[in-house]
């Protein structure tokens, strides 16, 4: 710019040289200048030729300037460098940075004609790249436009010196009498001068009137309200209320009106500014709504095109400074409008990272986002960081997090788990074993498809315990297993690359160096991965190896009374085995421990005192189902299989699994005690000549032994493909300590079998079990509707006695067999000593109750038949006898009652009955023995014909009516009568006897059938030996 530009620009206050349109600040100026709307001629006072109007005054200097408050400003907009080195200061100021134009404070001090103006910062800034010779030529310069404006100026003053005295003279008189405008003109006290001095006129009147009034004795008069002075406001202290007044109203009426025209503007611009760049200043709010509704897509998409605007506002400042051109007020509005919003869109983005890096570093306290998994959330979280751009990798933080996480989780989950565990077992050791017969209620419920209880409600609620803690730690599904399985295989897909498809590269990506984790990391989290499987194997294997706790209050964590411990009470975690029932766990009120009783259990944390086997081996089975696919799928895990970790678990499973053996034996020895309370002495639906405790027997049996298969070889946990199996076959302890637990619970249910039939049973003699048909039992029949053939008088001992023998038959022929192929066919192995000694032990038990029933009767019959061979009247009065004796028809009926008893207790269920027919046959043997001992003993010990004859009609009545029960033994002894009566006869009496057999046969055959009907029940039916006789004693009869 030339000096004739910069003298035009400066003149009339243009922005530069060649503008688009004219300064609408001259406009407004103008318009103020000019006359009102109606050409109203206003008076003018005489002063009028002093006054000067805002554009007179401004256009005395050329390049002043007037302010937006309309006050004027005499510093120039612009003006040439004061060294000469420039020709516009402003456009210097603009290529250095400055933002001049908008304020004009800051240009001020950069103009030499302000009085703000500052050297330094003008020299610092206009040239702040000047050399030392630049500076020294611009003082030469500085020093020649100062002298040649001083020369100017002096000629000016020589000139028109007589003009500026005349006017000062003017200038005082106006003021002189403006300033005593009002005041009456006061007589001197002596003659004056008739001529006037020039001298006089030309003083300051205010010097004078301040000097000579203040000698007079006479008060100073009172000036008037229009005087110019300061004590009347300098003339306006008349009109400066009422225009006070007049200007308030004025505001009050036409103040909104004006305001509103340039308040009006202003909106207009901005709303144009707006419109233009409507994306631009919506921007901000969009990226918070998007942040406030977890749009994250929307929001890194917002986030971009804010970045794309920050670059576009950069390359406008980078032209200005590589090219030095000047910007026009749209692109620094704009550049401003950037600004602001990148400070907002940083400033939301910021606060959005944090919160993404919370949700990441607490993994607890990041919920799945509506239609998404955790896993899936988290995954989205890291691409927005990655999108975003963090210093820091996110995938590592995330998987850290996890880690820190589960490994607390499980801890608190364990912490929690035992002490609550260990509050039940103490309760529950607290209370008093079950009496033998409500044992013997839950026993029975094996016998059912569908079990009602398998145990009291503390027992089961105690199993429920430890099978939810188990499933809280190893359940793949929803245990803390599945959650580490979970993180290790989100941990694998990053280690192999497998989701850096995925991974967003973000801006100009700058993230790619986050996509991979680095070898001590990895390294780290296969660290991590061992410790975690180790944490949860630890849990697992101390809950089955480890005893009860002694000192409860060690479990919690600190340890209370350390100075860790916290004052309140411990609150409940997420995680409780009993639900939530205990409730607040207090280190202060904690159930003591139960005093030591030689119990089994008491050895046992995981087992709940007093439980039975059937719930032992239910909740078991389960159990170790579940650990051993938890072992199977924690080895399947690569730094855990290539590790020591492997065999640690194999340690696991083998202490689990004869941890628990050992308690389902002791359950079931114990249970085994309460089997004879399996009694209830009611018939079997089925086998009429047998009770229910045979069925129960075999039922609970059974569970045990399948339910025992399971434990033992964790039949329902199958291995991985690939993976190393760990379950190992169970040991030959093992096997061996279920062969004798088999052996002993069904020696002590027989001996309990026999106890009961032995024992006086408690209650009314005359107490009666009556029992419903099989129809009645089924359909649920009402007492009334029982049937007295099924009644059972079970406080007769004979009645006990044999059912309990008929109940040992069917356990040694059918049931017991039965237990032994389930035995054999579950465990893989062969019960051959074993069953020789069940089977013996059956004999012992079936010999005991058989001699218990028929020792009295066998010593009633005996009594009966000696005594009635030993009467006086016995020997026949007549030659030929023609009847038995009274004690044969006496033996004979009270076999006919044995028979009755028999036939009505254990009614047959074929042809025969074999327990009657061994009965009777051992009552025949004892009946010819007691014959056999009578005949010898009896007095006078010789034998007449008569009496001869007498002794052999008895003898061949008894045998030819009980000849279907008769057995070789019977028949020797029958033999040894009759040689015993032929040694005590003489040669004719065995002659006369060989003669009177025919007429002996037809007697029998008289009586037998005059007995007929009274010893019906002893008629021969054809049947094989094996019907008849004991196993022991079988012989074939004659």
């Amino acid at each position: 710019m030339d000096d004739r530009e910069r003298i035009v620009v400066t003149h009339y206050n243009l922005p530069n040289a060649y503008p688009t349109e004219w300064p609408k600040e001259l406009d407004e100026s103008d318009n103020d200048d000019g006359m009102d709307a109606v050409g109203v001629r206003r008076s003018r006072s005489r002063y009028s030729a002093l006054e000067r109007t805002g554009s007179e005054r401004k256009s005395l200097i050329p390049g002043s300037q007037q302010t937006k408050d309309g006050r004027a400003n005499l510093v120039s907009k612009d003006e040439q460098d004061a060294l000469g080195a420039h020709q516009s200061v402003m456009n210097t100021l603009r290529r250095a940075g400055m933002k001049v134009d908008d304020d004009s404070r800051l240009r001020n001090k950069f103009m030499l004609s302000s009085t703000t103006f500052s050297p330094g910062m003008y020299l610092s800034v206009a040239h702040r790249e000047a050399s030392t010779e630049d500076l020294l030529r611009g003082l030469d310069y500085l020093t020649h436009s100062i002298d040649q404006k001083s020369s100017s100026l002096k000629a000016l003053v020589e000139t028109n010196f007589e003009r500026f005295v005349r006017a000062k003279a003017t200038i005082d008189n106006v003021y002189t009498e403006m300033r005593n405008q009002g005041v009456e003109p006061v007589e001197a006290p002596g003659p004056l001068s008739p001529r006037h001095s020039r001298r006089t006129s030309g003083m300051h009147f205010r010097n004078f009137s301040s000097g000579s009034a203040a000698g007079m004795s006479a008060p100073p008069p009172k000036p008037s309200k229009n005087a110019l002075r300061k004590e009347t406001d300098y003339g306006v202290q008349g009109i400066k209320v009422p225009l006070l007044e007049v200007s308030q109203k004025a505001q009050d009426v036409w103040g909104p009106a004006l305001g509103g025209k340039e308040r009006e503007t202003n909106l207009k611009a901005i709303a144009d500014a707006v419109t233009k760049d409507r994306m631009l200043f919506e921007l901000g709010s969009n990226l918070s709504y998007a942040i406030k509704q977890k749009d994250y897509d929307k929001a890194v998409e917002l986030y971009d095109a804010a970045r794309r605007y920050v670059a576009d506002a950069k390359s406008l400042g980078d032209g200005v400074v590589q090219y030095g051109r000047t910007l026009s007020d749209s692109e620094v509005h704009r550049i401003l409008a950037v600004g602001r919003m990148w400070a907002d869109a940083e400033e939301q983005v910021k606060a959005l990272k944090r919160d993404i890096w919370r949700k990441l570093s607490n993994v607890s306290a990041a919920g799945p986002l509506p239609g998404a998994s955790q896993a899936e959330e988290h995954m989205e979280l890291i691409c927005v960081l990655l999108h975003l751009g963090v210093d820091e990798s996110p995938i590592w933080v995330f998987l850290l997090s996890r880690y820190d996480y589960l490994k607390n989780k499980i801890a608190a989950v364990v912490e929690r788990s035992k002490i609550e565990i260990e509050i039940l077992r103490r309760r529950l050791a607290a209370g008093n074993a079950p009496p033998s017969d409500v044992v013997a209620a839950f026993l029975r419920q094996a016998s059912k498809d569908r079990s009602e209880a398998l145990d009291t409600d503390d027992v089961i609620d105690f199993w429920h315990c430890i099978q939810n803690y188990l499933t809280k730690l190893m359940s793949l599904s929803n245990g803390l297993l599945g959650e580490v399985v979970d993180f290790w295989e989100s941990t694998q897909s990053f280690l192999d690359s497998t989701k850096q498809s995925i991974l967003p590269s973000g801006w100009e990506g700058e993230s790619n160096k986050h996509h991979k984790l680095s070898e001590a990391n990895a390294s780290a989290l296969s660290n991590g991965l061992i410790e975690l499987i180790g944490q949860l194997r630890d849990a697992v294997f101390s809950l089955f190896a480890d005893p009860p706790a002694e000192d409860i209050s060690s479990l919690f964590s600190p340890a209370p009374g350390s100075a860790a411990t916290p004052t309140t009470p411990l609150t409940g975690t997420a995680f409780s085995p009993t639900d939530g029932r205990i409730g607040v766990l207090d280190p202060q009120n904690i159930p003591a421990a139960a005093a030591k009783k030689g119990e089994p259990w008491e050895d046992f944390a995981f087992w709940p005192p007093h439980s039975n086997a059937l719930s032992a081996v239910h909740y078991l089975e389960k159990i170790l189902a579940l650990v051993g696919a938890a072992a199977n799928e924690m080895v399947s895990l690569g730094p855990v299989s290539n590790s020591a970790s492997s065999e640690k678990i194999k340690v696991m499973i083998s202490g689990a699994r004869e941890r628990s053996m050992r308690a389902v034996c002791e359950a079931w020895s114990k249970d085994a005690e309460s089997c004879k309370s399996l009694e209830d002495w009611v018939r079997a639906p089925e086998k009429r000549d047998q009770t229910r405790m045979p069925g129960y027997f075999e039922a609970f049996e059974r569970k045990v032994l399948l339910g025992m298969q399971q434990v033992l070889y964790f039949s329902n946990a199958s291995p991985k493909p690939g993976s190393r199996d760990i379950i190992t076959p169970p040991s030959t302890k093992l096997l061996q300590m279920v062969r004798t637990q088999f052996v002993s619970s069904v020696y002590k249910a027989v001996s309990g079998m026999l106890e009961n039939a032995e024992a006086p049973r408690q209650g009314d003699e005359d107490d009666w079990v009556l029992v419903t048909s099989l129809d009645s039992i089924t359909d649920g029949a009402v007492p009334n509707e029982m049937v007295t053939q099924d009644a059972i008088n079970a406080s007769n001992r004979n009645v006990r006695m044999l059912l309990t023998m008929s109940n040992l038959k069917a356990l040694r022929n059918e049931h017991v067999p039965s237990l032994i192929q389930v035995f054999e066919s579950s465990f893989s192995v062969k019960l051959a000593e074993e069953s020789k000694t069940i089977r013996d032990v059956f004999g012992q038990i079936d010999a005991k109750l058989f001699q218990s029933y028929t020792r009295p009767i066998v010593a009633t019959l005996t009594k009966t038949i000696k005594e009635g061979i030993h009467t006086p009247d016995w020997v026949p009065k007549t030659s030929r006898p023609d009847q038995v004796r009274p004690y044969v028809y006496a033996t004979l009926m009270t076999l006919v009652m044995v028979h009755t008893e028999v036939s009505t207790t254990v009614p047959s269920t074929g042809s025969s009955s074999a327990l009657l027919s061994e009965i009777l046959s051992h009552l025949v043997e004892n009946i010819s023995q007691a014959l056999l001992d009578g005949f010898k003993e009896r007095k006078p010990n010789a034998y007449t014909l008569p009496a001869l004859m007498q002794a052999t009609l008895d003898t061949e009545f008894i045998a030819q009516t009980m000849s279907q029960y008769a057995t070789a033994k019977a028949s020797e002894i029958q033999g040894q009568i009759y040689t015993e009566l032929d040694k005590r006869t003489t040669n004719e009496a065995r002659t006369r006897l060989q003669q009177e057999l025919g007429d002996m046969r037809v007697v029998l055959k008289k009586l037998r059938d005059g007995s007929r009907n009274s010893f019906g029940c002893f008629k021969k039916q054809r049947s094989s030996d094996k019907d008849r006789g004991r196993p022991e004693r079988k012989a074939t009869g004659t």
